[in-house]
């Protein structure tokens, strides 16, 4: 089936200013129901200007009258000679500069949730080169402390239709090979909708790193007693008796005082 020129700057349009349901949004423009929806949600394709397929001559508003009314109508593409020849693709995917800045995270959640995409088919999902996939790959990517995984659908790196088709070409490649995936890459492959949902992992701060195995016990613990007990052994250094020759003076003084 034909698309219409700038088929996500199309959806755009559709969700702003008619009542079509993402399902007949995304035939018509060949995304996946989940772009439309992102795309209304405002997560993908934020700051796309919207594209008027009617005053383009793209499509007819009788299509528009019909579709509002039946949301199983599929709408119609009008027959433009310009549209022809828009899917052929060659050479590498072009990234705009303005989400070039979101492969490596991209990237990142391809190698973690899709551990069987070839480097070849990364390459074609988000528009980039074997040494940066290498470096994420093997965690020397200058930037890999601060990466999150963010699916490349929601970045609108890719369609997920494009992702799907990539997943299942590696994984009928792994069966033919006769290779058998893990039960760990198996709990890795999860859903764009799981994706998103995941609570970003927090991180500990650099002041503090270190400390993780500190524990507050170790703060309350006593000190070891190095004190030893007196010795009392000498009766007399205890009492603090008088020596013998105080004993004997006082003797003498009590026997003058008799004689006189």
């Amino acid at each position: 089936m034909s698309k219409p020129l700038m088929p996500k700057a199309t959806a755009v349009w559709l969700v702003d200013n008619t009542t079509l349901s993402f399902k007949q949004i995304a035939d018509f423009c060949g995304l996946h129901e989940l772009e439309v929806q992102g795309i209304a949600d405002g997560d993908v394709a934020g700051g796309v200007k919207g594209f008027d397929p009617v005053a383009n001559n793209q499509l007819d508003p009788i299509e528009i009258e019909r579709g509002e009314k039946d949301p199983r109508y599929a709408l119609k593409l009008k027959y433009n000679p310009a549209a022809q020849g828009e899917e052929k693709r060659r050479g590498p995917r072009y990234t705009p500069l303005s989400k070039r800045q979101d492969r490596p995270a991209s990237i990142l959640w391809l190698v973690k949730f899709h551990p069987e995409l070839a480097d070849a088919q990364i390459r074609r999902l988000v528009g980039t080169t074997n040494s940066t996939i290498d470096a994420i790959r093997e965690r020397t990517h200058w930037n890999i402390a601060n990466l999150q995984p963010i699916d490349p659908v929601a970045l609108g790196l890719c369609r997920q239709s494009e992702l799907d088709k990539e997943v299942q070409k590696a994984a009928a490649k792994r069966a033919a090979e006769g290779g058998v995936m893990s039960d760990e890459e198996r709990r890795k492959l999860v859903s764009t909708e799981q994706s998103l949902e995941d609570d970003a992992e927090p991180k500990m701060p650099a002041g503090i790193a270190g400390l993780e195995n500190f524990s507050i016990s170790d703060m309350n613990a006593e000190p070891e007693s190095t004190s030893t007990a007196a010795d009392y052994s000498d009766a007399d250094s205890f009492f603090n008796l008088p020596d013998d020759d105080e004993e004997d003076e006082d003797e003498d003084n009590n026997t003058d005082m008799r004689n006189r």
